[in-house]
C-alpha cells in the first residue's frame, strides 16, 4: 500500500501547495473544515496528478479527527502529517483562535501518535509570532493542561489574553496559541520518540496567501517591509521547507522548531539590542 500523508487545512495556500509536494510520492488526504473550497483544492491537485482523498474535519473537534484518521490508515499507513490548519487574528474572537489553534494541534498530533507508525513524522504550524512575545506573558506552565484539561487551560489563557485590552485580545491569543504549537513539539518529543515519531514546527513569517494578507494592515505588512528579506514569503516556499522536515531526508530533525521568517525576528532583536546601547 502507498504510504499517506495527511494535511490539515488542506484547502489554503500553504496546505494545498504542500499536498502538491508531498502527493508526488505519497497518497494525499486532504482535510479542511471549508467543504466547498476543499473540494476546488482536491480537484487542482487531481490536475497537478496527485490522488488526494478530501475530508471535511473540524480540527476542534476531537471525533472529526479521529475519523479523519481512520481515513488515512485504511488507504495506507501514516507516514506524515503536515498540520498547516489555524485560524489568524482577524478571523474571529480570542477564544475561537486559541481553541482553533492550540486544542486543534492537542487533537491532531495526539491522533498522530495513537495511529502512526515507527518512522512517521507530524509537522505543525507555529509562527514568527510566537518568536516576538516576550517571554513573561507566556504561561508556559499551564500549557500542559491543553492536554488532560482542555476547559481549564482554555480559562487560563483568556486570562493571559486580558492582560491587554479586548480589541488586542485576538491577536494575543494567535501569539501565545503558536507558542504553544512550539512548546508542544519541544515538550512531547520525547514521548514521540518512543513509539519511533518524529515532531517539529515550523514558524512562518509573513506568507502571501489569503490568510496571511489578512493580517497586512494589522502589522505584518510592516514587519514584511523591515525584514531582512523584505517582502512576503511564498505558500510554495514554506511548502517545501514543511515537505522536507516530513520526510525521510529529516530524519535526525525533531523536538524543535524552525523559524522562516526571511529574518524578522533576527532583525527586530538586532535593532533593538543596539537601541539598548546608545
Amino acid at each position: 500500500m502507498t504510504a499517506v500523508s495527511v494535511i490539515t487545512g488542506g484547502a489554503g495556500g500553504m496546505g494545498r501547495a504542500t499536498a502538491a509536494v508531498v502527493g508526488r510520492e505519497h497518497t494525499v488526504v486532504l482535510c479542511d473544515v471549508r467543504a466547498d473550497r476543499l473540494a476546488a483544492a482536491a480537484a487542482e491537485l487531481a490536475g497537478l496528478g496527485v490522488d488526494a482523498t478530501a475530508v471535511t474535519c473540524d480540527v476542534t473537534d476531537a471525533h472529526a479527527v479521529a475519523a479523519l484518521f481512520d481515513t488515512a490508515a485504511a488507504l495506507g499507513p501514516v507516514a506524515s502529517v503536515i498540520h498547516t490548519a489555524g485560524v489568524s487574528p482577524s478571523m474571529g474572537d480570542a477564544d475561537y483562535v486559541m481553541r482553533t489553534n492550540a486544542i486543534g494541534t492537542v487533537h491532531v498530533n495526539e491522533a498522530f501518535y495513537r495511529t502512526a507508525t515507527d518512522g512517521a513524522a507530524i509537522v505543525d504550524v507555529a509562527s514568527m509570532a510566537a518568536h516576538l512575545l516576550p517571554q513573561e506573558m507566556i504561561p508556559t506552565g499551564r500549557f500542559p493542561q491543553a492536554l488532560s484539561d482542555p476547559d481549564a487551560f482554555l480559562a487560563d489563557m483568556a486570562t493571559a489574553c486580558a492582560m491587554v485590552p479586548e480589541d488586542g485580545r485576538s491577536g494575543i491569543a494567535y501569539a501565545l496559541s503558536k507558542a504553544f504549537v512550539r512548546w508542544y513539539a519541544t515538550a512531547q518529543a520525547e514521548r514521540f520518540t518512543g513509539k519511533g515519531l518524529r515532531i517539529v514546527s515550523v514558524s512562518p513569517g509573513s506568507i502571501d496567501t489569503e490568510m496571511g494578507r489578512l493580517e497586512e494592515q494589522a502589522g505584518a505588512g510592516a514587519l514584511v517591509a523591515d525584514a531582512a528579506v523584505p517582502r512576503w514569503g511564498t505558500a510554495e516556499e514554506m511548502a517545501d521547507l514543511l515537505a522536507f522536515c516530513a520526510s525521510s531526508k529529516a530524519g535526525y530533525l525533531t523536538g524543535t522548531d524552525i523559524l522562516n521568517d526571511g529574518g524578522v525576528v533576527a532583525s527586530i532583536r538586532e535593532r533593538a539590542a543596539r537601541a539598548a546601547q546608545s
